[in-house]
């Protein structure tokens, strides 16, 4: 009998293969990843494993299942599947059988199209990119950062922190704009200015101009800004052309139902920021949600709920999980729950408790439910306002 594989060995991935291993399913389970390492922690890339210089096994995941339960292949990506047939291709020339499969991909930054130099442009998504990230460094004074998302933002506070002159340029009028809003992203973006990081906002970056290595990045709108190295931080591709030609809808991740199943075949799920879901406790509509414990989840629903199909032929409940991220940007802790980037009206954008430049509770609301809150700082209240997110989404929220 065929066994499970995990493709990518992602924390989604790692957490289904546990999941997995735990159900009571007695067939071999398989995680493998394209990466030369064991699974690791991503978040810390861009905040401690940069400022305090950590080294791999600090970020270093561990399994929770049994030794030996779960077979690692590492260094090798899948290049196709056939779901028909049962059988996943791999990079080394392999093909590996299987009865059911969890697509655990995840993402891969994207990068600008305009003109750079072959040196000094880089990303951060792996740990082989903060180690280059590190190297790059050396002998640089002026970092440019081309986006102004989390990530972003958490890297001009951990350089600004290790005393490089940072400027952050984006179209957006104020950093994290989508998912906080303005009000909040503005009160974010002084407290970054106050701290010392610069903006060059509501432009675009035309080129990298310089030699080998950058000297200036150039905008849409002839200003530039200093910088001998650039990041780009400008979103992520979900990993998923492995899976072309089984007649699936891949147009922004793998597209699943409220299980997590794709493909019309329950053997079929996916995990982590790969996953396109439709959250039945918000509305029907199919959403990837690209955070940390999003990816826990995810890994952990959908290999528990693979082994039980394999094992006793039952299906599990839909996955109404709550969405939660956090960040860390210089001193503050910014906490979320639901799912506040729902929310464009800035009328339904409301302080709750607080104030914008201290700390304080943004709730986010369609008329009057409550789907997200986003806390800055006031820890002592993060139970507090996740209870009041889902009592609100069980009283007033019906899938449209």
């Amino acid at each position: 009998m065929s066994g499970v594989v995990v493709v990518g060995a992602s924390l989604a991935g790692l957490r289904a293969a546990d999941a997995l291993a735990r159900s009571g399913y007695s067939g071999g389970v398989t995680l493998i990843g394209d990466e030369p390492h064991q699974p690791y922690n991503r978040p810390p890339l861009s905040k401690e494993a940069l400022l305090e210089e950590q080294e791999f096994d600090a970020i270093r995941l561990r399994s929770s299942a049994k030794p030996g339960a779960v077979s690692l292949l590492t260094g090798v990506g899948a290049v196709s599947a056939d779901l028909g047939r049962g059988l996943l291709f791999l990079s080394d020339g392999r093909e590996l059988a299987f009865e059911g499969l969890v697509a655990a991909t995840g993402l891969r930054p994207r990068a600008l199209g305009i003109p750079k130099p072959s040196g000094g442009v880089v990303v951060l998504r792996t740990y082989e990119d903060l180690l280059r990230l590190r190297a790059e460094l050396a002998g640089v004074r002026d970092v440019a950062i081309i986006g102004a998302g989390f990530i972003g933002c958490e890297l001009a506070a951990s350089l600004t922190q290790l005393g490089y002159r940072v400027s952050v340029i984006a179209p957006e009028d104020v950093p994290m704009l989508r998912p906080l809003g303005e009000e909040l992203g503005g009160a974010l973006m002084r407290h970054h200015l106050q701290a010392g990081v610069g903006f060059g906002l509501s432009r675009l970056p035309v080129a990298v101009e310089g030699g080998e290595r950058p000297e200036r990045v150039v905008c849409n709108d002839g200003s530039s800004f200093d910088a001998q190295l650039v990041i780009e931080a400008v979103g992520s591709s979900a990993n998923v052309e492995w899976l072309e030609g089984n007649g699936l809808d891949l147009s922004d991740g793998v597209l699943c139902d409220e299980r997590l199943r794709f493909g019309g075949d329950g053997r079929f799920l996916a995990a982590g920021d790969v996953a396109r879901f439709p959250n039945l406790a918000f509305d029907s509509i199919p959403r990837r949600v690209e955070h940390w414990e999003m990816a826990v989840d995810t890994g952990r629903y959908a290999g528990k709920a693979l082994g039980r199909l394999l094992t006793s032929g039952e299906e599990s409940p839909a996955f109404t999980p709550m969405p939660a991220f956090w960040s860390d940007q210089f001193e503050l802790r910014i906490q979320s729950f639901g799912m506040p980037g729902l929310v464009t009206d800035p009328g339904q954008i409301r302080v709750l408790e607080g104030d914008l430049d201290g700390e304080v509770v943004v709730g986010y609301h369609r008329e009057d439910t409550l789907v997200g809150v986003v806390l800055v700082g006031f820890p002592q209240n993060h139970m507090k306002y996740r209870t009041a997110v889902s009592e609100s989404l069980a009283a007033g929220v019906a899938p449209a």
